[in-house]
């Protein structure tokens, strides 16, 4: 029986398998004393009836999640929500993002019902479809061709089903008290960070700050060919209290507008 400490564990296992740097960041921050804590994953998917956010979600409303806060992102045609466990809040946030496929070409459309045909409807239900990576066969060309229209599409067309990042709660960490310092250390180890609208997106203000690296370049097998394309990512959160003395748990749509393109491409 799957328990959200096992869910979370085989998401990590698959997460780190394609995105080594996140298991060296970790490791390196373990030397230093720390215990690493997960603020929150993410998941993308499409907004057909059978990937739809609500479906999605299911296996971790099954493990007591339930819906909180609602994202819109209009330039990059997403919706989001936002899920925190009912009973435990130390168990990680996770943040489920759709894309509104009906707003892109008719095209794009095409190659996303494709993709959407080649599912069962029973199958995104099943406990470890939210870790199975890709359910479908995919043409480089046609990755492409949703490259073209939205690095979203094409990212999860390539990537399917797992956690897109982790994030490391700088509130949890013992050796480092600022974002500064933590993105300071990861680049002194030599690993690229996000800097779409900064280093840092929020502020102590927003009772958000966060930063992430930029998604690794991994060799993904196409239908056709295999070829070289951004991946994962792994992200940094600092909270702050709100008025009631409890730490802000949601998610600034304007920062996380800007976390989406840690994999692009360009």
């Amino acid at each position: 029986m799957q328990t959200v400490t096992s869910l979370f564990e085989n998401l990590w296992q698959q997460y780190t398998a394609i995105n080594p740097q996140a298991e060296a960041i970790h490791s390196l921050l373990t030397a230093r004393g720390e215990h690493v804590i997960n603020d929150h994953i993410a998941i993308r998917t499409f907004n057909t009836e059978k990937l739809g956010i609500d479906v999605i979600a299911q296996v971790f409303v099954d493990l007591g999640y339930v819906k909180k806060d609602a994202y819109d992102f209009s330039s990059k045609k997403l919706n989001a929500f936002h899920y925190e466990h009912a009973e435990n809040p130390n168990h990680p946030k996770v943040f489920i993002s759709e894309l509104q496929v009906e707003a892109f070409s008719e095209e794009v459309q095409d190659i996303i019902k494709k993709l959407d045909d080649q599912v069962d409807v029973a199958e995104p239900y099943q406990a470890d479809f939210i870790y199975s990576g890709r359910p479908w066969t995919l043409s480089f060309d046609d990755y492409i061709r949703l490259l073209q229209e939205s690095e979203y599409a094409a990212w999860t067309a390539a990537f399917g089903y797992r956690a897109n990042h982790f994030t490391v709660s700088i509130n949890h960490l013992t050796t480092f008290f600022d974002i500064e310092s933590l993105n300071q250390f990861i680049l002194d180890n030599e690993f690229a960070l996000n800097e779409s609208g900064g280093l840092i997106k929020g502020t102590p203000e927003q009772l958000l700050e966060q930063s992430s690296t930029m998604a690794p370049l991994v060799n993904l097998e196409f239908d056709d060919a295999n070829h070289l394309v951004p991946s994962c990512f792994y992200e940094f959160a600092k909270r702050y209290p709100m008025e009631s003395g409890r730490l802000y748990q949601g998610f600034i749509a304007a920062s996380a507008d800007k976390i989406f393109e840690s994999t692009d491409t360009k």
